[in-house]
C-alpha cells in the first residue's frame, strides 16, 4: 500500500476515534450535570428533575394555643429558605433532603437562622406534605422577665416544620407552613414558639 495513503487512513481513524471519545465524554457530563433538557445529535434527550427550591413567605409570629401553648411576642415573620433536592435520598415512599433558611420578625422579636432536613411525600398528583427536623439559632430572650418576650432557655433550639403543599406546575408550589422551635426541655425555661403562615416555592 502507498505509504502516503496509509498515513491518511491512520489520521482519519485517529480523528474518528477522537470524535467518538469526545462524544462519550460530553454525553457523560450532561448525564451527570443538572440541566432541564439537552440533546446531542438526537442521541441524548432527557428531562432532569429540578434540583433546588427557594421558598419565601410571611408567617404569623408566636401563635397562641398551638404547640407552645401561649403567645407573648407579636408581629409577622418574613421567611426565606433553600431546599437542596439534588442531595435527596429515598425514604418511606418519599425523599429526604437538607434545607436551610432564615426567619426575620418585623417587630424586633425572635428571629432565627436554621438548618435541617425535610421529608417530602406526595399525597396526590398535586398535594404533598413536608415534615422536618433541624436546629435553629435565635436572637430572642433566654430568661425573660417581661410579658412581651418568650423565655427560650437556650441559644440553640430544635426546629420542627410541618407543611402542606400544592403543586401549581413543575416549578411553582404554594404551602401552608407551620414551625415550632424549643429546647425540648434540655434547658430551663422552655416556653417555645410557633409560627403559621403561607409560603411560595419556585424550583430551578
Amino acid at each position: 500500500m502507498n505509504p502516503g495513503l496509509s498515513r491518511i487512513c491512520i489520521e482519519k481513524l485517529k480523528i474518528s476515534g477522537s470524535l467518538v471519545v469526545v462524544r462519550i465524554l460530553i454525553t457523560s457530563v450532561l448525564l451527570i450535570c443538572p440541566q432541564s433538557t439537552y440533546a446531542i445529535d438526537g442521541i441524548v434527550e432527557k428531562e432532569v428533575p429540578k434540583l433546588t427550591e427557594i421558598r419565601i413567605g410571611i408567617l404569623s409570629h408566636d401563635i397562641d394555643n398551638l404547640w407552645s401553648g401561649s403567645k407573648k411576642e407579636g408581629g409577622v415573620d418574613f421567611s426565606a429558605e433553600v431546599n437542596s433536592k439534588n442531595s435527596s435520598i429515598s425514604f418511606l415512599s418519599g425523599i429526604v433532603y437538607p434545607n436551610f433558611g432564615v426567619s426575620i420578625n418585623n417587630e424586633g422579636h425572635t428571629s432565627t437562622l436554621y438548618v435541617g432536613f425535610l421529608w417530602n411525600r406526595d399525597i396526590s398528583s398535586n398535594f404533598f406534605f413536608d415534615l422536618g427536623v433541624g436546629l435553629a439559632i435565635h436572637n430572642g430572650q433566654l430568661k425573660s422577665t417581661t410579658d412581651d418576650a418568650k423565655a427560650l432557655g437556650s441559644r440553640i433550639l430544635f426546629r420542627i416544620p410541618i407543611e402542606i403543599g400544592y403543586r401549581l406546575d413543575s416549578r411553582h408550589s404554594v404551602y401552608l407552613s407551620f414551625a415550632h422551635i424549643s429546647n425540648a426541655y434540655l434547658a430551663s425555661p422552655n416556653e417555645g414558639l410557633d409560627t403559621l403562615g403561607i409560603r411560595y416555592g419556585i424550583s430551578f
